[in-house]
């Protein structure tokens, strides 16, 4: 085993929290979440140029960031389990509930294995003048198809991510969706889009691989990285 997948390893844990727990975390966290991405947005867009102002608005993000260095994880987030099982990939940089950085991704599943969901984009994820930038377009939607591989039973690491950019997307309200379209052996393929107010802006097609690890091994139990990884 090498150092880097055993380090790998270690950020999947198992820590039996309780849901209740996970619940009062939720409503904890997903507030501060939400207000330093909305932080970063305003930080972007302010045109106050008053230096006492912003000296004033500076001090007062240094003491919250003393404060909430008081305790804090030395490492990456990683994957986590509670309990009943509940998986809690909180530091993702696509959906995480705790990454201020992810667009705001609230992923929803069908029982017909579509996931999909609506939501936001803020000024912080422009590329061109007033349109989302192009690869955050493929952020979401490798999270998007990723999620509905797993949802379907049948998930995997991304392999290959296709991606048809149709029309100029916005920013503001969207809506992103994937279903599995067939599975080939270890092999997921995945279908979806992102689209706007005008109509799909972004169709894609991804290939979700089963790690060599994990073929032996039922789909829906699957949690933590092997050795040798793929």
């Amino acid at each position: 085993m090498t150092d880097s997948i055993a380090r790998q390893q270690q950020l999947y844990v198992q820590d039996g929290m309780s849901d209740e727990e996970i619940a009062r975390q939720v409503d904890l966290y997903e507030p501060l979440t939400d207000s330093v991405r909305e932080l970063i947005e305003v930080a972007l867009l302010t045109e106050v140029e008053d230096e006492a102002d912003l000296r004033a608005a500076h001090e007062h993000l240094d003491a919250a960031k003393q404060i909430l260095r008081k305790r804090v994880n030395p490492g990456p987030y990683g994957v986590r389990w509670g309990a009943s099982g509940q998986k809690r990939a909180w530091g993702n940089a696509a959906a995480g509930l705790r990454n201020a950085v992810a667009p705001p991704l609230v992923l929803r599943h069908d029982p017909d294995g579509r996931a999909w969901c609506d939501f936001d984009l803020g000024a912080q994820y422009e590329g061109p003048a007033g349109l989302t930038h192009g690869g955050v377009s493929a952020l979401i939607l490798d999270q998007v198809l990723g999620s509905a591989a797993e949802a379907g039973g049948a998930p995997g690491m991304t392999g290959t991510l296709t991606l048809r950019y149709r029309r100029p997307t916005p920013l503001g309200a969207l809506h992103a969706e994937a279903r599995i379209d067939r599975i080939e052996g270890v092999k997921t393929v995945v279908v979806g889009h992102l689209a706007g107010p005008d109509g799909v802006c972004v169709e894609a097609e991804g290939i979700f691989i089963l790690p060599k690890w994990a073929r032996n091994q039922d789909p829906s139990t699957i949690s933590t990285p092997a050795p040798d990884g793929f």
